[in-house]
């Protein structure tokens, strides 16, 4: 038997672990798995942007460099921070999508051929401090041979980001330049961004059809080609509803998260990710 002042306490116990571990927000839409990209939220603060998603009713994320590094500072004073921050404040960031219900399905790093190798190994363990196994990662080619030994070490995967600069070679754009990305590491995987994809003159649904083994995650937004302007979806050229009643019809389990880039002065993030949302919603009905 408990007395009444420990069945007190474990009352106040379980209580406060309830609201330590909320229920997981589920953000799945038949079967399709849609988040955001806290990117999408980069005029707000850590707090502020898993708000809005709870607002919204997204229940994962990849969480943007942004939103853990502190803002304000820059070079050597930035690397110092990479390197002597304790995984504590890593943990604690983990904690509150935790409390939250939002999971963080990957850190996105972009590394830079600025990093050291210091660098870029503290990145691997932020990320397990963070409760994920994979990075996304705006990175260049010749950045990329340096990330894959680290990446095999800590066997986390990689995920490379690629934009629509198609006329350097030394970016991630391109069918070829995600095949010589694949080929340096069976950890690299791609993070298929649709709209950049699409504004490079590539087409994402054949893409997707064919490497979708390779594809961890997708960014989904609505750009033009021919390195068209970021719109609000359903004005631009990209298949967002294409891509995502193909991954509902196949039931390949690649999350999309919704990269919110066609800000304008008078626009409300969280009113336009929410927008963002119910498009998926309508696109998979």
């Amino acid at each position: 038997m408990y007395s009444r002042r420990e069945f007190g306490r474990l009352a106040a116990a379980a209580a406060s672990l309830s609201r330590l571990y909320a229920a997981k927000i589920n953000s799945t839409i038949h079967g399709v798995q849609v988040g955001a990209q806290t990117y999408s939220f980069r005029d707000l603060p850590l707090d502020g942007a898993i708000d809005a998603m709870k607002q919204i009713g997204i229940g994962e994320c990849e969480l943007y460099m942004g939103h853990v590094e502190p803002a304000g500072i820059r070079g050597e004073d930035l690397k110092k921070w990479r390197l002597d921050t304790p995984m504590s404040y890593f943990k604690d960031i983990r904690r509150k999508f935790d409390a939250a219900g939002i999971q963080i399905l990957a850190y996105t790093l972009n590394i830079h051929d600025d990093f050291s190798d210091e660098e870029i190994d503290r990145g691997f363990d932020m990320t397990k401090a963070l409760g994920t196994d994979m990075i996304t990662t705006s990175t260049t080619l010749t950045c990329a041979k340096r990330i894959a030994p680290f990446a095999e070490k800590h066997g986390i995967r990689v995920a490379l980001h690629g934009h629509d600069q198609t006329s350097k070679p030394n970016e991630f754009a391109t069918r070829e330049s995600f095949a010589k990305g694949l080929a340096m590491s069976p950890m690299f995987y791609i993070n298929l961004d649709i709209g950049h994809f699409t504004a490079a003159n590539e087409d994402a649904v054949a893409y997707l059809q064919n490497m979708h083994d390779r594809i961890l995650v997708l960014h989904i937004k609505d750009r033009k080609k021919n390195h068209g302007a970021n719109l609000p979806w359903g004005q631009g050229d990209t298949p967002i509803k294409p891509v995502l009643q193909l991954l509902r019809q196949k039931k390949w389990k690649i999350p999309c998260n919704i990269e919110y880039e066609y800000n304008k002065p008078g626009l409300d993030t969280v009113t336009e990710v929410r927008k963002c949302f119910e498009y998926c919603k309508q696109a998979l009905a």
